[in-house]
């Protein structure tokens, strides 16, 4: 048909119309290129001026210019340039095994079997002894009764076999009863961060507090959610330090702009600070939120690595919560907690859970409503959520080797915390406090005016232009502070501890050397 013929039957079809005749819209017409190897629309249909703009705005530092470089020079060091350094290390992210943590033997061992389950076959029972203890043989099939195939969709909540277990690994924690039916197995917790704010979020007046220092998972998740994020600042100063005096503060202010705020994020022990809550902290916090009628979002996944448990213990906002008496029994709290980090550090299985506290019935119901229409989270990860909760136990077959490798991963992680630490406040003009917790020291820098200024000419942020010298120089990635949000006028940078203690005497003194030609090349 031509194009003219096209255009006279539409608007013959308009006439047709019985209630809008003659307004049925002339189509605009795309032309197509007449090379027949070539048939391309001459104009795209979706562009970055058309797209959604929330998407747009949304940054995500840790994976941000700094990481995609550093990936452009891992794939030139695989092909044979000479760069100043061997290899590039990745310490822009929480990734263990991406740094050669290895895996929890026990952990995999159940994995592989639920993933060939023909080894447990009775006529491959034999074989399977050969190669794998019988408490990971008995788990495995224990698993796959109440899974049947871990190829196939599970329950969109998560399978009701480790809901009842991470119910268990609650209440044994807290010493207060946890229902599995409000429990939600999540594809990592960021997964069930951007779901359950996604819930709160209403409409572009709705406000999220969160910490500053941030993990930008959050204001990311709010940039493409359209919401508000309500900052309120860590005191670097008093370790990273919270008070209700400031959340207060910034409760109010938002207040003042009309912003409606509806949650609290707690990041505890703290990203990318570190810092791990006291108690009393914590009910000071809840009593917050109580007040002001505020849900409280923790973000608890680095739980297991706490690297003073005798003066800075872990307490889940949970066992906090229940503790403080029926006057709080309506109080609305969602915890998160996921595989990727503590000793497992399972990242790439995306594996986690959250537990709703408080929430109406009608809410619930709308979480399982979204969490259906994306079927269910993976099983693997599931699967890791199970054995993370549920390890060998004393007296199992498998607990002696599962105890060394956890203790060997967790008091490694300490002295290697306690090295960079020493490293870092050894700098020129860098002070770091140390890590209560988590996988990362918050060095703050302060830099010569010199690179002040060759930073803004180049367009960066000064910290950010730091962390690029250093990465081009050392092959070490870090994060720029500013992508976490800072003081003003201020500059940090964040790096993990993660590299193992055979890398970390060249680690660190290639960042010393780096710093000191820095310094040098920029003083004022």
């Amino acid at each position: 048909m031509s194009l003219q013929s096209t255009r006279t039957a539409l608007r013959h079809l308009a006439t047709l119309h019985p209630h809008h005749p003659r307004t049925l819209p002339q189509p605009s017409i795309r032309t197509f290129s007449s090379s027949p190897r070539n048939m391309t629309v001459s104009t795209k249909i979706l562009t970055s001026k058309n797209m959604n703009q929330q998407v747009r705005e949304a940054q995500y530092a840790v994976r941000g210019e700094l990481a995609i470089r550093s990936e452009e020079l891992k794939n030139e060091l695989a092909k044979g340039v000479k760069l100043p350094f061997k290899r590039v290390v990745g310490c822009n992210i929480g990734n263990p095994q991406a740094l050669d943590q290895k895996p929890i033997t026990f952990f995999r061992q159940v994995a592989s079997l639920c993933e060939y389950p023909e080894l447990l076959k009775e006529e491959n029972a034999e074989a399977a002894a050969r190669l794998f203890p019988s408490d990971a043989i008995a788990r495995a099939k224990l698993l796959l009764k109440n899974i049947g195939s871990v190829g196939a969709y599970s329950h969109s909540q998560g399978i009701p076999h480790i809901r009842q277990n991470v119910a268990q690994f609650i209440s044994e924690r807290d010493g207060y009863a946890a229902d599995p039916s409000k429990i939600y197995l999540t594809q990592g917790a960021s997964a069930g961060v951007q779901l359950t704010l996604q819930m709160i979020v209403e409409n572009n007046k709705v406000g999220i507090m969160i910490p500053i220092p941030q993990y930008p998972l959050y204001t990311a998740t709010l940039a493409v959610l359209n919401a508000n994020a309500v900052p309120y600042y860590l005191d670097e100063s008093k370790g990273w330090g919270l008070t209700t005096e400031e959340l207060q503060r910034s409760y109010d202010e938002a207040a003042k702009k009309g912003v409606d705020t509806r949650a609290l994020v707690i990041i505890n022990p703290g990203n990318p600070t570190g810092q791990c809550l006291t108690e009393s902290n914590m009910r000071e916090i809840v009593d917050f939120c109580h007040r002001n009628k505020v849900i409280l979002l923790a973000d608890e996944v680095y739980q297991t690595n706490i690297y003073q448990p005798k003066e800075r213990p872990f307490h889940s906002f949970k066992k906090i919560l229940k503790s403080m008496g029926p006057k709080y029994d309506d109080f609305e709290l969602i915890s998160y907690h996921s595989i990727s980090k503590g000793m497992v550090g399972e990242c790439g299985r995306r594996g986690g859970y959250f537990e709703c506290e408080g929430l109406c019935d009608s809410v619930m119901e709308q979480i399982y409503k979204i969490s259906s229409i994306s079927l269910c989270p993976n099983v693997q990860g599931q699967i890791m959520v199970d054995l993370m909760v549920n390890p060998p136990k004393k007296g199992d077959p498998s607990y002696g080797q599962y105890k060394k490798e956890y203790d060997d991963i967790y008091f490694s992680l300490i002295k290697r915390a306690q090295m960079l630490e020493d490293m870092f406040n050894g700098l020129e003009g860098c002070t770091c406090n140390p890590a209560d917790g988590a996988m990362y020291l918050f060095p703050q820098i302060r830099l010569p005016e010199k690179a002040i200024k060759a930073a803004r000419a180049a367009g960066k942020e000064p910290d950010h232009f730091y962390c690029m010298a250093m990465l081009e120089s050392t092959g070490v990635c870090m994060v720029a502070g500013s992508g976490f949000g800072q003081v003003e006028g201020t500059a940090h940078f964040r790096s993990t501890f993660l590299p193992q203690p055979e890398l970390f005497g060249e680690f660190c003194t290639g960042i010393r050397n780096f710093h000191a030609d820095f310094m040098n090349k920029y003083r004022d």
